[in-house]
């Protein structure tokens, strides 16, 4: 291994670099993926809070959450706030949607241009038991002769 090392510098290195830039636009579409989903329960509570206070009387008394601070309105007020709430969310939405596809083709040409191939761990699992396999029944003793 100090031989490679010394040897082929410069392969080792750039492997390593290749696989943590891959490594980190691989995290960069995770934190995509969860931040569309932590919008998308927003979202979805907007959407429970318009439905429970749109049949009322819109005279009605209803309180929001504006920075930390509980405050009393109408109906009537906190609708529209809400229902723009909910349209700027979705917008976002989409907006990392396109971000999300982008990175996706991204890695996609990042893959195909360093030939990189993704094993899923039932391939390394059955890797491994070839070779456990072809091992198994072999037992070596001392040289004693």
């Amino acid at each position: 291994m100090a031989g490679q090392a010394e040897g082929g510098g410069k392969e080792p290195i750039n492997e390593q670099a290749v696989a943590n830039i891959y490594g980190s636009m691989r995290s960069e579409i995770n934190q995509i993926y969860s931040k569309i989903t932590e919008l998308e329960i927003e979202v979805s509570e907007h959407s429970l809070v318009i439905n429970a206070i749109q049949p009322l009387d819109p005279s009605r008394k209803c309180y929001r959450m504006i920075g930390g601070v509980l405050v009393e309105r109408t109906i009537k007020e906190v609708m529209p706030a809400v229902q723009r709430n909910k349209e700027g969310l979705e917008e976002v939405i989409a907006r990392l949607h396109e971000a999300l596809d982008k990175k996706k083709k991204e890695i996609v040409d990042f893959e195909a241009k360093y030939k990189i191939r993704i094993r899923k761990a039932d391939e390394v699992n059955d890797e491994n038991s070839r070779k456990e396999g072809s091992a198994q029944g072999v037992l070596v003793g001392p040289a004693n002769e």
